[in-house]
């Protein structure tokens, strides 16, 4: 699977924050829902536009930015 199907990013839309493709359902979204404990079956019963394939899209997208440089250094902390 090749996340590029499914997560897009268009400044006129949530302010270019990646999103699921044909959403308004960012990748921040999602994964702040993960952090927060909901379980892969509560986000696609809240969400029933998403599918499995789009979660794992969200995770491959994830990877991919990580390994490419995508994200923002940040500061170490004191």
């Amino acid at each position: 699977m090749e996340w590029q199907g499914y997560i897009t990013s268009d400044k006129n839309v949530l302010m270019g924050k990646p999103v699921i493709r044909g959403t308004r359902i960012s990748v921040s979204l999602i994964v702040e829902l993960f952090a927060s404990g909901w379980t892969e079956e509560m986000i696609l019963e809240s969400y029933p536009r998403l599918t499995k394939e789009h979660l794992q899209a969200v995770f491959l997208y994830i990877k991919d930015a990580l390994e490419n440089d995508f994200f923002q250094p940040f500061s170490k902390s004191a």
